[in-house]
Formats: C-alpha cells, sequence, structure tokens
C-alpha cells in the first residue's frame, strides 16, 4: 500500500485528480484498511456487542458482520466502478445501473434477513458477484470488437490484466462464498487449496493496483487506456 500512495504522490497534478488513478488508490488504502481492522476487531469488546446485536452469542468472535459491509458490499461497489472506467462509452450506463441495482438491493436482502448478519450473507454476495462478472464479460466484448481497443496492444493494458484477474478472483471467491463449507465436508485438501489460491490471486489484484499508479512512469512499458478520460 505505501509503494501505491508513493507512487500516486509522483503523479502530475492533473492525473492525481483524475479518476483513473484516485479510485484504484482508493481500493487499495480500503482493501489492507478492511483487513487490518477485521484483525484489530476480532476479539474486541466492539465485536462482541455487535454480535450479541445481530443475535450472535454463542460465536462473540465472529467478525464476517465486517467483512459482509466491506468485502461483500463496499469492495463490489468500488469493483464495478472500477470496470466502468474501462469499458466502452456506450456500455458504461449498465455498469452505472448495476451500481445503482446493488446498492439499494443488498441493505433490502440483508432487512430480510434470509440469512444472520453476523454470518456469510452469500445471497447478496452472490448478486454482486455475478455483477462483476458480467461487467468483466462486457469489457471482454470491447476489447475485441472496438476500435480503439483493437488498434492498442491488450498485453501493456493493465486494464485486462485487472478485469482478467478480477474475473477469476470473483469466480473463485463466489465459489467459496456459496459452496466452501460443502466442499469442506467432502474434501477438506481440496478447501484449504481453494482459500490459498484465493488469497493469491487477492495479493495480484493488489499488485496490479499498484502497477496502475505506477504507470505514468513506465510509458514504454504500458499503454494508456484507450478511453482514459472520458
Amino acid at each position: 500500500m505505501l509503494i501505491g500512495i508513493v507512487h500516486f504522490f509522483r503523479l502530475s497534478k492533473s492525473e492525481r485528480g483524475n479518476i483513473f488513478y484516485w479510485l484504484p488508490l482508493l481500493i487499495l488504502v480500503f482493501t489492507v484498511a478492511h483487513e487490518n481492522v477485521g484483525a484489530f476487531t476480532l476479539d474486541s469488546e466492539f465485536n462482541r456487542s455487535v454480535n450479541a446485536f445481530f443475535g450472535n452469542t454463542e460465536n462473540p468472535k465472529y467478525n464476517l458482520w465486517l467483512k459482509n459491509i466491506t468485502f461483500y458490499y463496499l469492495g463490489i461497489i468500488l469493483y464495478l466502478a472500477l470496470i466502468r472506467l474501462w469499458i466502452i462509452p456506450s456500455r458504461k450506463k449498465i455498469l452505472t445501473a448495476f451500481i445503482v441495482s446493488f446498492t439499494l438491493i443488498a441493505p433490502i436482502i440483508w432487512l430480510l434477513e434470509f440469512e444472520p448478519f453476523y454470518l456469510n450473507q452469500s445471497v447478496a454476495y452472490a448478486i454482486g458477484a455475478n455483477l462483476i462478472l458480467i461487467g468483466c464479460g462486457l469489457y471482454f466484448i470491447g476489447l475485441i470488437t472496438d476500435d480503439k481497443y483493437l488498434n492498442s496492444e491488450p498485453i501493456r493494458l493493465l486494464s485486462f490484466w485487472k478485469v482478467t484477474f478480477i474475473l477469476f478472483n470473483y469466480s473463485l471467491t463466489y465459489i467459496n462464498s456459496v459452496s466452501l463449507a460443502y466442499v469442506y465436508s467432502i474434501n477438506e485438501d481440496m478447501a484449504d487449496s481453494l482459500i490459498i489460491v484465493d488469497m493469491l490471486l487477492s495479493v495480484i489484484n493488489l499488485a496490479i493496483l499498484v502497477l496502475i499508479l505506477a504507470s505514468p512512469n513506465f510509458p514504454r512499458t504500458f499503454q494508456r487506456e484507450p478511453y482514459y478520460g472520458i
């Protein structure tokens, strides 16, 4: 995270004010922050109080309620916004609709209490993950049909690598969220392997965010996004 912040402040003033750079920084800081807050609150009195509020008195150390708000809700909104930056302009309205819809639908699902809030909110997360996967699909359709993308070099576009790993990451976390308990019941080694792969993909995703912030310093390596600033 510190490397990303350093590279962000090495950008020009106009670049720092551009969403193409400050949004990746926001996601980077948000991700690192919520992981650390999660670890800090694990055995805290505040966490026990929140669990009691949601009706969980048997396992007061659970802090999945925090993950439901951060990773499963705010994280999905941020990544939908990131994908929206890179898709072709004619499809940006679709991602805007996804963001607004998920922002409103997820809290309604929480209030309906399909699942206890102190456990994984797999219904809301499944909806969000599917919206992200659709967004990734829209990006790749633009990549192979839009003239500006066809005239670019995809392997030099960090959006290509980022969306690719978002696709892998959310496909796997979707499986983990919905069926990890079942996988553990039939094959613990496979479940552990899925978690390790998920962690590795998460690290790669953070590394790509840092590269996005550093990319203006390496114009020969990375190509500016075809719809930069649009």
